[in-house]
C-alpha cells in the first residue's frame, strides 16, 4: 500500500490503471486506497493522491496576478490532455470575473470526445480548429501541463459566447482587461479577428477606451 502511494508520488502524484498494474500492483490494494480515502478516481483508469496541493504561480508569469492553480484543472488538464481551459474558467484563471464558475470550463477539438470524468464537473466545449488552436498558453506545474487560453484569446470567446455565457460577463472580462497596466489593444485586435467578434467587441472597446 505504501508503495503504491510512494509510486504516486513520484509520477506527480498522478497515475493510470494501467502504469499501476504494470509496476505489480494489485487491483485489491488500489481499490483499498480508494475506499479509504488515501487516492481518488479523476476518471476511469486515472487515480491520484487525495493530498494535491493548489499550485501557486510566481507573479510575474501571469499578467503579475500571483495566479492560483487549483486542483480541479489540474485534475482536467491530466484526465484530458488535449483540452484547454476556456470561457469563465480562463476568465477567473487570468483574474478578469468576480464570478466563480461551479464546472471547468474546458475546450477540445470538434473532432474528438471528452471523456467521462467522475470529479470535477466539467464543462466541454468542441472548438473548430481555427478556434482551438491560437492563443494556448502551457504552464508546467509539479502535477499537470496546464493548457489555458491567454486573456486576449478568453476574452474574444467569452464575447464569441455571449448569447450563452451572459454579455455581462464578456463585458466584465473585457473591462477589468483595459484596467490592467500591460492591456494590449492590438493583441485583443488580433484575436477579435481570429473569433470572428470584432464588429460585436469595437463599439464596448470604444466606449470602454473613451472614459
Amino acid at each position: 500500500m505504501k508503495k503504491i502511494i510512494e509510486f504516486l508520488r513520484n509520477h506527480g502524484s498522478y497515475a493510470r490503471m494501467k502504469d499501476l498494474k504494470a509496476a505489480s500492483f494489485q487491483t485489491r490494494d488500489i481499490r483499498r486506497l480508494l475506499r479509504e480515502g488515501s487516492i481518488l478516481k479523476v476518471k476511469p483508469g486515472l487515480y491520484r493522491l487525495v493530498n494535491v496541493k493548489r499550485v501557486r504561480l510566481p507573479s510575474s508569469k501571469v499578467h503579475g496576478t500571483g495566479t492560483v492553480i487549483s486542483e480541479g484543472i489540474m485534475d482536467v488538464c491530466r484526465a484530458i490532455p488535449e483540452g484547454v481551459i476556456c470561457l469563465l474558467s480562463a476568465l477567473e484563471f487570468h483574474g478578469l470575473t468576480t464570478f466563480n464558475p461551479s464546472e471547468i470550463y474546458v475546450a477540445i477539438p470538434n473532432d474528438r470526445k471528452i471523456p467521462k470524468i467522475d470529479y470535477p464537473p466539467i464543462k466541454g466545449f468542441y472548438f473548430r480548429d481555427r478556434f482551438y488552436k491560437p492563443g494556448i498558453e502551457s504552464i508546467s506545474t509539479p502535477h499537470a501541463t496546464v493548457k489555458v487560453y491567454n486573456a486576449e484569446k478568453t476574452i474574444c470567446d467569452m464575447f464569441r459566447y455571449r448569447s450563452k455565457l451572459g454579455e455581462d460577463l464578456a463585458l466584465e472580462g473585457l473591462r477589468n482587461y483595459l484596467g490592467r497596466k500591460d492591456a494590449d489593444v492590438t493583441k485583443l485586435m488580433e484575436y477579435a479577428g481570429i473569433c470572428h467578434v470584432k464588429t460585436s467587441m469595437m463599439p464596448y472597446l470604444k466606449a470602454l477606451v473613451a472614459r
